[in-house]
């Protein structure tokens, strides 16, 4: 079972702590620049929203915090790296996927908004396009992802999605369809490494939309 969560909207509809995240969208939805993050107890939500948003972009709670033993094994991330991420409003709902520089954010590629489609599915086509990307530059570089079941799905070169194609989502199918026959149809050597969100905060291709 997922762990609950509270959400603070600073700049929405209607500002204020919501216990849910369909409560907390319905506030940010079509705002421009809305400011909002999730914490993991209403405690904490209610003190960030008594202070400002730029205090807490960005930043992990203190409750998912490791101790200095467990953050010495982890290390510092590898910075000959890219990162990639998704975002989607809903599941399924709009979504989209970016691939940056880790040390320095540089968005490298970027694809969406899509109609409709899977926090999953953009994971699962971000990593691919890293892949691609990083050989088509003869590249070292590691990828590195928030998403286990992107990981899993790239390995079996299969998006395993339970999202019917339809009218809606044709263009993003269509995408999945050549991101497995390129899966399929090409080797690469790149390593595909787990990010350590508790350690290292957020993913640097994060759309910071948590």
């Amino acid at each position: 079972m997922a762990k609950k969560k509270f959400y603070v909207v600073w700049k929405g509809k209607k500002t204020g702590v919501y216990e849910n995240w369909e409560d907390c969208k319905s506030q940010i939805q079509g705002i421009e620049g809305a400011q909002y993050k999730s914490f993991p107890t209403f405690e904490e939500a209610k003190k960030a929203y008594k202070g400002n948003y730029a205090d807490y972009k960005g930043k992990k709670s203190k409750s998912n915090s490791l101790s200095p033993e467990a953050l010495l094994k982890i290390g510092q991330p590898n910075y000959n790296s890219i990162s990639v991420d998704a975002a989607s409003s809903g599941n399924p709902g709009i979504m989209e996927y970016q691939g940056v520089e880790t040390k320095t954010k540089k968005v490298l590629f970027k694809q969406g908004p899509f109609k409709q489609g899977t926090n999953n599915i953009g994971e699962f086509l971000a990593i691919v396009h890293g892949l691609a990307f990083l050989k088509q530059k003869n590249s070292n570089r590691l990828i590195y992802t928030d998403s286990r079941t992107a990981m899993s799905w790239v390995k079996k070169k299969k998006c395993n999605t339970k999202l019917t194609p339809n009218a809606k989502n044709k263009d993003l199918f269509d995408l999945i369809a050549r991101a497995e026959k390129w899966l399929r149809n090409n080797s690469y050597t790149t390593t595909i490494v787990k990010w350590e969100t508790k350690a290292w905060g957020e993913i640097p291709a994060d759309f910071g939309r948590k």
